[in-house]
């Protein structure tokens, strides 16, 4: 075998090994991905029944990157937009990168605008506590760290904040996860929306290896678990 024969023969054999070891690192995270972010819950026990009337409310919640959350509430029945943005923090009309740096104390988020009459607010919440993301991640989501990933419900009025905080003690209450809930319920002061680029990201990109890895299980599980919320 001449050298540039056994050259190749070893490249080769380096190149199939990193392939196996990418291939098995994609299917851990997935398989630790779907342990953290699936998770069956009971219906919210204290809710808003739903409008006699279609009208359009908001909600905006935050729980890690928002690729993944605006991708699960696009297939959310009765929801009609989910805008990538951002909440929380004291710096007005922020980029992406001042979030990034963690200095604003803005949460990347997501604005749901939905139809009372065909989802719940509470619905929506059981949708962000079992699909969307792990509520009992500190200031963290999967491979995300920093405050501007914390988990957030940002109320816009006082029967949200109840829904909200009665869900919470509901689910404490029934030991729903194996951890404490960290998920902080705070007034909605402003809504500032992402870059055009971060909209309908998941879905524009899902080849993207953070994409497959991360998000597209959420909207599986969302598919599986939570069926009649569930649309194309």
């Amino acid at each position: 075998m001449s050298v540039e024969s056994r050259s190749f023969s070893v490249a080769g054999k380096v190149a199939i090994l990193i392939a196996i070891l990418v291939l098995a690192v994609i299917v851990i995270s997935r398989r630790a991905n779907a342990a953290a972010s699936s998770v069956a819950l009971p219906n919210p026990a204290v809710d808003a029944p739903l409008a006699a009337k279609s009208s359009k409310e908001t909600a905006v919640v935050a729980g890690g990157c928002f690729w993944g959350i605006q991708a699960v509430f696009q297939h959310v029945k009765g929801v009609k937009d989910a805008t990538s943005g951002y909440s929380g923090g004291s710096v007005a009309s922020p980029t992406y990168e001042d979030v990034s740096s963690g200095d604003t104390g803005h949460a990347e988020s997501v604005k749901i605008t939905f139809d009372p009459s065909q989802v719940s607010y509470g619905q929506l919440l059981k949708v962000f506590f079992s699909v969307a993301h792990d509520p009992t991640q500190l200031n963290r989501q999967g491979p995300d760290t920093g405050s501007q990933y914390r988990s957030v419900i940002f109320y816009a009025n006082d029967e949200q904040k109840h829904i909200a905080e009665a869900y919470i003690s509901q689910l404490t209450q029934a030991k729903s996860f194996p951890r404490p809930i960290v998920t902080q319920v705070v007034p909605l002061k402003a809504f500032y929306m992402a870059e055009g680029y971060h909209q309908n990201y998941a879905m524009l990109h899902p080849d993207n290896p953070y994409i497959a890895i991360n998000d597209a299980p959420k909207v599986e599980h969302l598919r599986q678990q939570l069926p009649d919320l569930y649309k194309k």
